[in-house]
Formats: C-alpha cells, structure tokens, sequence
C-alpha cells in the first residue's frame, strides 16, 4: 500500500496551480466557423422538404449549450460519432449513391467513405482512451487502499458492477434500443460510478456494511473520493480550464450529423453541392485531428495529475487510521482458532495472515484450513488443510451458521509460530438504485 502519510486530498486551488503547468492549445478559429456554417447549409434545406420531428430536435442540440461536465461531453461525442458511421453505413445511404449512379455521385461516395474511415479510427481511439482514464482513476485510489483482503473485495465489488453493467446495456440492444438509448443508460452507468465512489468515501449505500470492514482505509483517501467530483470540487477547475475547447468540438459533430442527416435525407431532391461536401470534409478532418490531440493532451494531465499532496501544501493535517492487524503466538503442537458468524448468504470470508520471522532466520508455515458449523453442530470443509508462510484469500458463503478458521502448529515439535492476521466475515453487498433525478 502506497503510505499517504502526512498527505491530504488535492485542493482546487493547488490544482490549478498544476494546471498553470498545461495550458491547452487553442483550437483553429475554423472550428466554429464551420459548425455554424454547416448549421447554415442545413437550414437551407428546409426550403427542400420540411425539416422532421427528429431533426428539429437535432437542430436545437446543435445550437444549444453542450454539458458542462468533461465525461458528459465524451459520451455525448462518442454517440454522435456512433450516429453519423450508422447514418452514412452504405446499406443506409441513398439509392443513387449505394449505385454510384453519376461521376458526383462516386465522388460523393469517395468522401463519405473517407468521413467513415476516420470517425472509425476516432471512436476506437476514444473508447481506449476513456477506458484507460477509468482504470488509472480506480487503480489510483488503490495504490492507498490496504493491500489485503479488503482491497480484493473492493476490486471484486467494481467487476461484479461492471459486469452487471454490460449485461444491461446487451438486454438494450437485444431488446431493440437505438443508439441513443444505449448511450442514455451508459451514462445513466457512468453516474452511478460516480455515485458508488462517494460512497465508498463516506461507507454509505452500497458500501454501508463495509464501514467496519474500512478499518485501516487511510481516511485522506476517503475524503478525496468523496469530495473529487462535487460540484465547486477539484474537478471543476478542470472544467473551467479544458471545457470549453471540448464544447466547441461537441457543437461541431453535433452540426457534422445534422448536416448529414438532413442533406442524405433529401438527396433524392437535391444533389450535395460540391462547395458544400468540401465544406463538410473539412469539418470532419478538423474535428478528427483536433479531438484526437484534446485527448491526448488531456490523458497526459490527467495521468501526471496529483490525487494528494502535502498537509504542509493544503495547510492541513489528517489522522491516519490503525490498520487492526492482531497478532498471537502459537506453541508447538497447538492450533489458534477463530470463529465468524455468518447470518446473511452471499456474506464473505476473508482473510489476510503471515508469519513473522523468528530469531533463527527459518523459513516458517503453518497450517491453515477453514470449515462450515452449521446450527446442528454439522461440520463441512470448506478449504482444504495446507501448509502456509503467508495467505490472503476470501469466498462467498453458500451457508448460514459459523465459519472456523485454523491456524495448525500442531505438527512443530519445538517450534512456536508468531501469527500476524486479520479476518472478518463481510455482509453480502447490494447494488444500489438510484433516483431518476440523480441520472
């Protein structure tokens, strides 16, 4: 476990004094230049057919104010791009195109398949890089979690989520949902992430039987993923300073789709002008090159990013907590025995142990199994005996009653084993439900 020792939460104040550090390259003036002009050239096509339900809805995205938060904005990004490959797949474009019926048509063609190539390689690159943050973010906040049992549960508490998780978003999709009611629920997803680690910060909701489990989870980690995402937070700075560069890109694919979608609409009537599939061309290559560079230069912030610094930096000190290790003595030709209770299934039982080095400098084991009591008096095994120098292990318990763990040095003739360890039986851990007015 990394030691956060004499280390407090970030501060909004001193990240922007790392931030001072990042400036962010503006981007090119053609950038809102050409949303509004392809907003304009959509507009026009009014005149060919009545704009639709659906792109009135459209038109007013693109000419509104994008979300202020950073991940909001990605997601947004992610599904208009998904919008625009599904808009203009060939099996979906227009008769006249799908046949190259003219030279126009083909060189239409040329560039659409251009367009689709390069939002491909972009959606791909966006995907790693929002995967990539999620995992530094997690694998951050544990390098100060112990490394022991309670850790293991942890990681395995975020799997069993995020498995949960794909298996909502494919019952969508099997079920019908278009693109935009998946990327609603995967943003739905991504706030009750957000939720879950303010939970873990303050041990409610989902981690509220975990309080006492939390014992030795230095507190300056608790605060810090509490207080991370609140809304005058540290985070905010970072709104402050990159969101609007990610703004400006979110009203440029969103005017890219509309565009798309209203002219592939009435291709039938009105042919793409040649000026104005340059224009849409340019738009997407500046929007491609510029996304791309904003999120790479914002993984590199972010991973260099400090999560704690210095009580003397903040201008403050926090307690750090005890970590409640027990330690026993264990004579030859004796066992040392510990006995958890068990009164919810899908509890865990966990346990971290090793033996300290005597004065001889032996390599030391003992022997270690677990067994099941149930409220008759029956015994089960349940890990089998074997001989250990150190352990750390849990499983999920199928049976209601009392589970004893043995440490055996009954086999030692001479020598006594100093125990170092830590058990408990956790309570099973249930998904929380969110309100719909925290999505």
């Amino acid at each position: 476990m990394a030691t956060t020792e004499g280390l407090v939460p970030i501060t909004r104040t001193y990240l922007a004094r790392y931030y001072d550090m990042y400036p962010l390259p503006p981007l090119p003036d053609a950038t809102t230049d050409l949303a509004a002009r392809l907003r304009a050239l959509s507009a026009d096509l009014a005149a060919v057919a009545p704009i639709a339900p659906d792109e009135e809805l459209l038109e007013q995205e693109a000419a509104g104010i994008p979300a202020h938060k950073i991940d909001e904005n990605l997601w947004k990004n992610r599904e208009q791009i998904e919008e625009i490959l599904f808009l203009i797949n060939t099996s979906r474009r227009p008769v006249a195109l799908q046949q190259k019926s003219t030279p126009e048509d083909a060189e239409i063609v040329c560039t659409l398949d251009d367009i689709e190539a390069k939002l491909k390689d972009m959606l791909k690159k966006l995907e790693q890089f929002q995967l990539q943050n999620a995992d530094n973010v997690f694998n951050t906040v544990m390098t100060y979690m112990p490394q022991d049992f309670r850790g293991t549960l942890i990681r395995q508490q975020r799997e069993r989520s995020e498995r949960n998780k794909q298996a909502e978003v494919d019952a969508l999709v099997s079920a019908g949902g278009s693109i935009h009611d998946r990327y609603a629920l995967l943003w739905k997803q991504q706030m009750e992430r957000r939720v879950q680690l303010a939970q873990l910060g303050s041990a409610t909701g989902v981690y509220k039987t975990l309080v006492r489990y939390l014992v030795g989870v230095p507190q300056v980690l608790l605060d810090f993923i509490r207080q991370i995402n609140d809304d005058n937070g540290p985070m905010e700075e970072q709104r402050e300073r990159y969101g609007p560069a990610l703004y400006t890109l979110t009203k440029l694919v969103l005017a890219i789709r509309l565009y798309l979608h209203v002219s592939l609409a009435r291709y039938g009537h009105r042919k793409i002008e040649k000026d104005d599939i340059a224009v849409l061309q340019q738009a997407v290559v500046i929007y491609t090159k510029e996304f791309l560079k904003f999120t790479e230069f914002i993984g590199e912030v972010f991973v260099n990013a400090p999560f704690f610094i210095s009580a003397e930096d903040a201008g403050a000190m926090d307690a750090r907590k005890s970590d409640a290790y027990k330690e026993t003595i264990i004579p030859a030709r004796k066992t040392h025995e510990v006995i958890l209770s068990v009164e919810a299934l899908n509890s865990y039982i966990a346990w971290d142990f090793s033996l300290q080095q005597g004065a001889l400098n032996m390599v030391l084991d003992i022997g270690f199994h677990v067994e099941h009591i149930s409220p008759s008096g029956e015994k089960t095994l349940i890990l089998p005996y074997r001989r250990y120098e150190a352990d750390q292990g849990n499983f999920c318990t199928v049976s209601l009653g009392s589970y004893k763990l043995v440490w055996d040095n009954s086999y030692s003739s001479f020598f006594k084993k100093i125990l170092r360890y830590k058990v408990d039986a956790v309570p099973p851990v249930v998904e929380p439900a969110l309100p719909a007015m925290e999505l």
